[in-house]
């Protein structure tokens, strides 16, 4: 029998066409499974995979984002151009990331303004603005 949390799991892969492998469907559980967003890294994921009893090794974790991200399920935003973090949000969205703890949150969009970007060099287009703002505590 399939848990609630798996069913929306492999409900997410069949969205996007994905191959609903054992440990897709258990990754995707972890991810989607309670219906809430989630930023993970993929050592946050592979810890909460192996608490979970799920064996899956810290490459098919890797291997596995890289393949939700490509399919639409996810993505990747950079912090530091060295920490990648995964956020099941995929719309448009600004992001907090709070320094002493290395934690990813959602930042209102309502309250960011963006007026004016530079122009493009020459030959190159604008594909996707990330918008990070970095905390620390005081």
């Amino acid at each position: 029998m399939i848990d609630q949390t798996h069913a929306r799991g492999s409900e997410w892969l069949s969205q996007a066409g994905l191959r609903p492998t054992r440990q897709r469907v258990a990754l995707a559980a972890l991810l989607v499974g309670d219906g809430k967003d989630r930023h993970v890294t993929a050592e946050s994921l592979h810890a909460a995979s192996q608490a979970s009893g799920e064996a899956v090794s810290l490459a098919t974790v890797y291997n596995t984002l890289r393949a939700f991200c490509d399919a639409g399920l996810m993505q990747e935003v950079m912090v530091d151009g060295s920490k990648s973090y995964f956020d099941t949000r995929t719309d448009d969205h600004p992001h907090f990331f709070w320094e002493d703890e290395a934690r990813l949150t959602d930042a209102p969009a309502d309250q960011l303004e963006i007026t004016r970007l530079p122009d493009a060099p020459e030959g190159a287009e604008i594909s996707k603005v990330d918008v990070v703002i970095r905390l620390r505590r005081r």
